[in-house]
């Protein structure tokens, strides 16, 4: 028995390895793009707006399909959309680096970001199917503290690659990830049959939730680039007529891509909410802070870089803690307790417009950052485990979808507060209050989430 309980726990702790190692290839290419679009710039002789699209169109795929793909792995199963989607990343980003021009690079960071949104979310509902309760918030801990790992190690690994071996290396650095992920999860990720529906799979809603949240993306994405408010009035008005048919579609369908009923569900809307106000607290602030530091302190980008690894390397030791705390406490209070650390954290900024010390800076970044790491393990727990496990996709790609959303508003809300308000100090005084209200309403949001001791169901599992 102990030798069968030891097989089962190796073999857990390969599929969890399998699935973080996949799921940080989204964050890292998201990342290490950005040291590298000067590079690309120059080589393809192109312009900075031109260039942007390789980010935009990246994490726009990533917004749109997370749910689409979710749902798809609940109707026929997430094995071979999980392997197909790693084997895809690993091909596109093998054509990403043999590109000959702008629009081909711009296509294959596409189909890269297609792919990550099909693997990444089944990835996470396997760990909802597969990992009993009782150990189920610490497993996505795990994951969570590699996902911010990609997330931090980007920007430097991007950088030292762009330099050492060209643009192109930072494309070339995901083949052994993809390799291994596929290696592992051939081995571990297992062939689950699933019940099959006799209705037929939502097409159109599909396409009009792709739509819709494209359009939402675009329109943000869209203010950083553009003065003029009348083509983004006229996408405003396209994209709440596409809301509105999607609505009516998915009411009116039996078997829907995404119940509408599901966010009536206390916890799921909850854990939805903070996920996405959080994330634009840390957004704005890993954007705002290096402006900030570089224009008012006259640092350079190796000192802002040290400075921000008190927010991301706290948020990687804490994701696992998080896990844990809410593995023997319950959802609800650890994440509660992490959100308020994170409003503490940024209080300070807020009320000093970002003008502080050295050393209380570090402090607040490293308060934000615990709290982040606490959080947000307990908030992806609570979103899976609110719906049915047969619904485990479609809740993962809405909570990522939910998490890229408050990104994408969050560094467009921060593009048009540097461009309004007058005055260095105002402008970074609005952005760090838009922070500290963010971080604060996702405190008052998590109360929502239901606190339940996970002990008690074992036999859920």
């Amino acid at each position: 028995m102990e030798e069968l309980n030891q097989k089962q726990s190796w073999t857990e702790r390969a599929l969890l390895l399998t699935i973080g190692l996949g799921a940080m290839l989204a964050p890292l290419n998201s990342t290490m793009i950005a040291v590298a679009l000067p590079r690309l710039i120059a080589t393809f002789d192109t312009t900075v707006t031109a260039a942007s699209w390789l980010v935009t169109t990246y994490l726009i795929a990533m917004a749109a399909l997370q749910p689409v793909a979710g749902k798809l792995g609940d109707r026929i199963g997430r094995r071979g959309l999980i392997l197909g989607g790693f084997i895809c990343f690993g091909v596109a980003s093998m054509g990403a680096a043999v590109a000959p021009n702008l629009p081909t690079l711009v296509f294959f960071r596409l189909l890269q970001a297609i792919s990550g949104a099909i693997a990444i979310p089944n990835g996470t509902a396997l760990v909802r199917e597969v990992v009993p309760a009782h150990r189920r918030a610490t497993s996505f801990g795990l994951v969570s503290a590699l996902i911010s790992l990609a997330a931090a190690i980007g920007p430097p690994l991007g950088g030292l690659l762009v330099e050492l071996a060209g643009w192109q290396a930072i494309f070339y650095i995901n083949i052994p990830l993809v390799i291994a992920a596929v290696s592992l999860g051939w081995w571990t990720i297992p062939a689950r049959e699933v019940e099959s529906s006799r209705q037929s799979f939502d097409f159109i809603g599909a396409l009009l939730l792709a739509m819709a949240l494209s359009g939402i993306a675009a329109i943000f994405t869209q203010s950083r680039h553009s003065s003029t408010l009348l083509p983004i009035s006229i996408n405003l008005v396209l994209v709440v007529g596409l809301i509105i048919v999607f609505l009516w579609h998915e009411l009116h369908h039996r078997d829907p891509v995404i119940q509408i009923r599901f966010f009536r569900h206390r916890v799921f809307a909850a854990a939805n909410g903070a996920i996405g106000l959080s994330n634009l607290a840390m957004y704005v602030t890993i954007l705002a802070l290096p402006q900030l530091l570089i224009q008012q302190g006259g640092w350079n980008d190796f000192q802002v870089g040290l400075v921000l690894s008190a927010l991301s390397g706290t948020l990687i030791i804490s994701s696992p803690f998080g896990g844990r705390l809410a593995d023997q406490f319950g959802r609800r209070w650890p994440t509660v307790a992490g959100l308020a650390l994170l409003t503490i954290g940024f209080v300070p900024l807020a009320i000093t417009a970002g003008k502080i010390s050295l050393l209380p800076l570090i402090v607040c970044l490293a308060i934000a950052g615990t709290g982040l790491g606490v959080s947000t393990t307990g908030l992806q727990t609570s979103a899976i485990e609110a719906l049915p496990a047969k619904e485990a996709g479609v809740a993962s790609g809405v909570f990522s979808t939910s998490r890229y959303l408050g990104s994408i508003v969050g560094s467009s809300l921060l593009a048009s507060l540097l461009n309004s308000a007058s005055g260095k100090y105002s402008r970074f005084g609005a952005v760090f209050l838009l922070v500290a209200i963010a971080a604060f309403v996702s405190f008052l949001v998590s109360f929502g989430l239901q606190s339940r001791v996970v002990l008690a169901n074992h036999q859920e599992s």
